[in-house]
C-alpha cells in the first residue's frame, strides 16, 4: 500500500468538461470559511463551525495539504475534494484505505458537479496509486450522498452509529488495469 505522501504534490490541475481541480490559493479562503460555517453543508457532518472561529484560525491558504483539491467552476471555487489515508475509524475495514470526502456550496448542488469532480479525483488516484481501494462514509439520512456513492461505484461494507446518527461505509474497489 503506497501512501499519498509518496505522490508528487501538487499534481497538475485536472480539467473536466466543466470544472478545474487544483491546489488551494489564498483567494479561496472566503469560500473555505463559507463551506465550513454553512449549516446546510454540515447538516450531516456534525454541524457547522462558528464563522468567527474560522476567520481567526484559518490559514491564509486553507486546504493546502496533500490530497486536497479545490473545485473551480468558471474561475470561482465551488467546493473541495479530499483524498486522505484513513488512520483511525470505527470500522476496521476502512483503516489503511484512502477516504474520499467532498464539500460543495449549496448553490452548486444538483448540477452534477460533485459527481464530475469526484470522478476526476478518483481517476487521478487510480493513475498515481493503482490497485488502491477507496472508502467513503456518510450518514444514511444523506440520500444525495448515498446516491453519489452508488454512482461512483461504492458498495456498502458496513453501517454503524456515530455522532448520534446511523453512518454508512462504502468501498470502491481498485479500477481494473487498462488493456
Amino acid at each position: 500500500m503506497a501512501d499519498l505522501g509518496s505522490v508528487d504534490w501538487p499534481p497538475a490541475p485536472i480539467r473536466t468538461a466543466r470544472l478545474l481541480l487544483r491546489e488551494a490559493e489564498a483567494r479561496d479562503r472566503p469560500v473555505f470559511i463559507e463551506l465550513f460555517s454553512s449549516a446546510q453543508v454540515h447538516t450531516y457532518l456534525g454541524g457547522p463551525r462558528p464563522r468567527g472561529d474560522l476567520e481567526r484560525e484559518m490559514p491564509a491558504v486553507p486546504g493546502g495539504w496533500r490530497g486536497s483539491f479545490v473545485v473551480e467552476l468558471d474561475g470561482a471555487m465551488i467546493g473541495q475534494i479530499l483524498l486522505r489515508r484513513v488512520t483511525e475509524h470505527r470500522c476496521p475495514a476502512a483503516v489503511g484505505k484512502v477516504d474520499l470526502g467532498y464539500l460543495f456550496l449549496p448553490r452548486a448542488w444538483g448540477s452534477g458537479y460533485a459527481a464530475e469532480a469526484c470522478t476526476a479525483a478518483l481517476d487521478w488516484l487510480a493513475e498515481v496509486l493503482p490497485d488502491e481501494p477507496v472508502v467513503l462514509t456518510t450518514q444514511t439520512a444523506n440520500t444525495r450522498s448515498l446516491a453519489l456513492a452508488a454512482l461512483l461505484g461504492f458498495t456498502e461494507v458496513e453501517r454503524f452509529e456515530a455522532w448520534d446518527a446511523e453512518q454508512w461505509l462504502g468501498m470502491r474497489p481498485p479500477a481494473p488495469p487498462a488493456r
